[in-house]
C-alpha cells in the first residue's frame, strides 16, 4: 500500500505542469524560448550595450543597452529572473575585473519604459553582475512587461583573445515562478 502511494505521488509530480520559461542567448543573437504565459525575447543587436575592449584597456560601457525583454502581461504570478554569464571561464582569462550594472525597467500604460520598483514601491536597488558573482537574481511582479539592460559598467582587460575566444560576455536568462 505504501509503495503504491509513493508511486502515485511521484507520478503526479512528474505530470504536474511547471510554468517555466527559459531563454538562452549566445552573443545576444539567438531567439529566446517562451512558455504560454511568459515570453522572453533577446534584444536586437542595435539595442545591445557596447564598449571598446583591447589588451591592457581600462574602460567602461560606452553605450548602455537592452539584453532581454520579458512579457509577463498575461501572467499574474511573481517572476524569479536570473541572469548569468555563460562564458565566465573565458572572461576570467582576459579581465582582471568586470562589473556591469543590470537595470530592470517596466513598460507603463503609455508604452514608455520606467525604472522598476520593488514590492514596497521604492525603486529597486542597483544590481551588478561581476566575474566574481556571475549572476543576478531578481523577483518581479506579474502582469507587466519588463526589459533587462546593462546601464553602466567598468572593466580592466589584461589580455587579448589570442586563442580566438570572445572578449564579450555571453548571457543566459531563466525566468520561472
Amino acid at each position: 500500500m505504501r509503495k503504491k502511494l509513493i508511486f502515485f505521488l511521484f507520478a503526479a509530480l512528474l505530470l504536474f505542469p511547471w510554468p517555466v520559461a527559459y531563454a538562452y542567448e549566445n552573443n545576444l543573437n539567438t531567439l529566446a524560448v517562451s512558455s504560454k504565459e511568459i515570453q522572453v525575447e533577446v534584444a536586437a543587436p542595435s539595442a545591445q550595450p557596447t564598449w571598446d575592449v583591447f589588451q591592457r584597456a581600462v574602460g567602461g560601457v560606452s553605450t548602455p543597452g537592452d539584453l532581454f525583454y520579458i512579457d509577463a502581461s498575461e501572467d499574474p504570478e511573481d517572476l524569479s529572473v536570473n541572469l548569468h554569464f555563460t562564458n565566465t571561464h573565458e572572461l576570467i582569462d582576459s579581465y582582471r575585473y568586470m562589473v556591469l550594472e543590470v537595470g530592470i525597467y517596466y513598460q507603463d500604460d503609455a508604452g514608455h519604459w520606467q525604472k522598476a520598483s520593488g514590492p514596497t514601491g521604492k525603486l529597486m536597488n542597483d544590481s551588478f553582475i561581476t566575474l566574481s558573482n556571475g549572476q543576478v537574481s531578481l523577483r518581479l511582479p506579474g502582469y507587466t512587461r519588463y526589459k533587462l539592460t546593462i546601464d553602466n559598467g567598468c572593466f580592466y582587460c589584461t589580455g587579448g583573445n589570442a586563442d580566438g575566444s570572445s572578449l564579450s560576455p555571453q548571457f543566459y536568462l531563466d525566468v520561472s515562478h
